[in-house]
């Protein structure tokens, strides 16, 4: 199987180094030359840490070529899209894709919050167009949700869920509903966690302490928000309340304020805790 990436940033290369761990051939593509031997060079990085660590044997960074071309996507047999969640720019990128790849070539989309189901009206053959929704970061997190949209062919969904497996992850099946499963229980149960910093004047670390202590959690939320990006988790969240209007969706003022002051969290240095 041959695998395209198209973005290289933190999620498409995550996305590409996992094709390089499995041996699969990989194309990715960038908008310029330079991010995409930056990506290259991150993906070579890690995967030479892997082994250092005897997490694996070894790995082959010839099977990424790089390319600002989506011509050379040409014959893949899945595309995975990663670029700006942002709806317009995924349509016209999948319009592009439909002319350019195979006509039995899977289209995937890693969006996180927006409807796999309109991505895909904005091409002619819908039913080759699924969800690969991984989790950030890519090599790390287990957990890749395969969506069914309203259209998708069961020889698509099943070539994307066939994938997952390969790739290493643990694959779940699911349809092309808001936040779809993980996103629609953990946004609003993070919110509600926030406002509770405020309601019952709890400090952080207790807070965290108390989710990991006491509900098992693998880390408390105000840290797991810092991982995410307090920004990209409240453009989650004001996606998720256009769709659905429910008031737990909607970001906390708290949180608004953070990312509209840059306390993001890890990238930036500081947010609930400094780094």
């Amino acid at each position: 199987m041959k695998v395209g990436v198209v973005g290289l940033g933190a999620m498409g290369s995550g996305i590409a180094q996992l094709c390089v761990e499995a041996g699969l051939d990989t194309v990715g593509r960038e908008v310029t030359a330079d991010l995409g031997e930056r990506a290259r060079d991150r993906i070579a990085h890690f995967l030479t840490r892997k082994v250092e660590k005897g997490q694996i044997e070894s790995f082959d960074i010839e099977r990424l070529a790089l390319t600002i071309d989506l011509g050379d996507l040409a014959d893949c047999d899945v595309v995975i899209e990663a670029i700006v969640e942002e709806l317009a720019p995924k349509q016209d990128l999948f319009a592009e894709l439909e002319r350019i790849c195979r006509p039995d070539a899977v289209l995937a989309t890693n969006t996180s919050a927006l409807s796999v189901t309109e991505i895909a009206s904005a091409t002619s053959s819908p039913q080759r167009v699924v969800g690969m929704h991984f989790f950030n970061p890519a090599p790390l997190m287990p957990l890749v949700e395969i969506v069914r949209a309203e259209l998708s062919s069961d020889e698509a969904f099943e070539t994307a869920f066939a994938l997952g497996e390969t790739l290493g992850k643990h694959p779940i099946r699911c349809h092309d509903t808001p936040g779809f499963v993980v996103n629609r229980v953990l946004i609003p149960l993070l919110n509600d966690c926030v406002r509770v910093l405020d309601e019952a004047r709890v400090g952080v670390e207790d807070l965290d302490a108390g989710m990991k202590h006491g509900a098992g959690w693998p880390m408390g939320p105000c840290e797991l928000l810092d991982l995410v990006g307090i920004d990209v988790h409240v453009h989650a969240s004001e996606a998720l309340y256009n769709k659905l209007r429910e008031p737990r969706m909607a970001a906390p003022p708290r949180l608004v304020a953070m990312a509209n002051a840059g306390l993001l969290g890890r990238k930036s240095g500081r947010g609930f805790y400094s780094y």
